[in-house]
């Protein structure tokens, strides 16, 4: 049930307030999204972590619409990963970012997925392209998204269990 109540409880945070993520929970969302299942076991992924105040309020430009909630994070984790090495890539990664983002919120932090495989940067580069370019990854790599993470600041109400879309659920057929 304490899993359950993490779940229902995470929410996308997209205000922080002041200050650097600690180090201790930063590594306790790295270890999270390390651990993640991996279709065969190959981990494709590559996790950047990014403090750099100044980096950071560059890559608010690196979607469309901007994503000015990174110029106020404490610190953030760009997931990419070789798309040549496993198929399942693009959900071997979501996985990662799934378990950090509840790891964050877990540890009384906020955070927030933003999605970057497949969209434009705000001067029409891609994504993928304008990120690498601020972050130096190479060219075989490709982005699937950043997390942003904050102290808190406030905090969205959790879900609660009876708002879940049970009819949304089928057993045996559709």
């Amino acid at each position: 049930m304490e899993l359950l109540k993490t779940m229902l409880h995470r929410r996308s945070v997209r205000q922080y307030a002041p200050g650097k993520v600690d180090k201790e929970k930063l590594d306790m969302i790295l270890k999270a999204g390390l651990s993640s299942a991996s279709g065969r076991a190959i981990r494709p992924w590559e996790l950047i972590v990014i403090e750099d105040p100044e980096t950071l309020k560059k890559l608010t430009g690196a979607r469309e619409p901007q994503q000015n909630m990174l110029a106020e994070a404490g610190a953030a984790i760009a997931v990419i990963a070789d798309p040549e090495k496993s198929s399942t890539w693009v959900e071997d990664c979501s996985i990662v970012m799934a378990n950090m983002h509840l790891m964050a919120d877990h540890l009384g932090l906020g955070s927030c997925w933003i999605q970057c495989r497949m969209r434009m940067a705000h001067n029409g580069e891609t994504t993928n392209d304008f990120v690498r370019g601020l972050l130096g990854y190479p060219d075989n790599m490709q982005i699937e998204a950043i997390l942003s993470i904050g102290n808190l600041s406030g905090h969205p109400e959790p879900y609660r269990e009876e708002e879940l879309l049970t009819e949304k659920v089928h057993y045996e057929t559709y």
